[in-house]
């Protein structure tokens, strides 16, 4: 055919070996190199975002809601929010008043989980829930929706908002959804915090005549901006640890 003798032919076939042979090297250096490189800045970017996002089923609920939480009075004196208990379900249309469930589920709400606190007197509660969404741009989305606070003057209301959970046997056993006084909302992240507050007494907010002065109700925001700061705050990812995928 080429007119190649048999040893002429054993020095092509030697030859063709050879190249596939540092083909095949060429090849596994590039595969070795890519595995033992450093990251990429893009990578770790990546890497930090995804643990974020994964921080409600990673951690245990202990974690995202802290026994204790500080927080500051109107006098500037640090004082601690004591967490009465954490709800069990997650379930997005359990956790919040059925005006909001379309909201949140029209952005892919994945769960709510809910802890109860109470202020360092027990004469306040705050319910606060941690809205889960895909990611930053559909939680941000959704937080754009949502009614706002309820304001000095009255306005905005206390509801629709998320829902009171009481926990018999501890100061918050008297909070139910009637004794609801003010509600809020924060967000970071995939995350968005939802808080709503009351009387640990359980007094209705409808036989509320005239509101308490000062700003009774100081602990929510604070509770609810010291979660979204531990739950959305990157890390510097660790890739040599199992829990980052980088």
């Amino acid at each position: 055919m080429l007119g190649l003798r048999g040893r002429q032919w054993m020095v092509v076939a030697i030859v063709v070996g050879c190249c596939y042979l540092l083909a095949s090297v060429a090849a596994l250096g590039s595969v070795w190199n890519t595995y033992t490189r450093d990251p990429t800045d893009a990578e770790l970017e990546i890497a930090s975002r995804a643990e974020v996002a994964q921080r409600w089923r990673a951690w245990p609920a202990e974690r995202i809601f802290p026994d204790r939480i500080p927080y500051r009075v109107d006098e500037g004196a640090t004082e601690y929010a004591t967490r009465t208990g954490i709800v069990p379900d997650k379930g997005c249309a359990d956790a919040v008043d059925a005006k909001l469930v379309a909201t949140l589920q029209r952005h892919g709400c994945e769960a709510v989980l809910r802890a109860t606190y109470v202020g360092a007197l027990n004469g306040i509660v705050t319910t606060v829930g941690v809205v889960v969404f895909p990611d930053a741009f559909k939680a941000d989305r959704a937080f754009k929706e949502l009614p706002g606070d309820k304001q000095p003057d009255g306005s905005g209301g206390v509801a629709p908002a998320l829902k009171a959970a009481a926990f018999p046997g501890t100061a918050s056993g008297r909070f139910t959804d009637a004794a609801r006084q003010a509600r809020g909302s924060d967000r970071g992240g995939p995350y968005v915090l939802l808080t709503t507050s009351g009387h640990a007494d359980g007094r209705p907010a409808a036989a509320v005549e005239r509101e308490r002065p000062g700003r009774p109700f100081v602990l929510a925001p604070q509770l609810a901006n010291a979660l979204e700061e531990s739950l959305s705050t990157p890390a510097l990812p660790d890739c040599s640890e199992r829990e980052w995928r980088c």
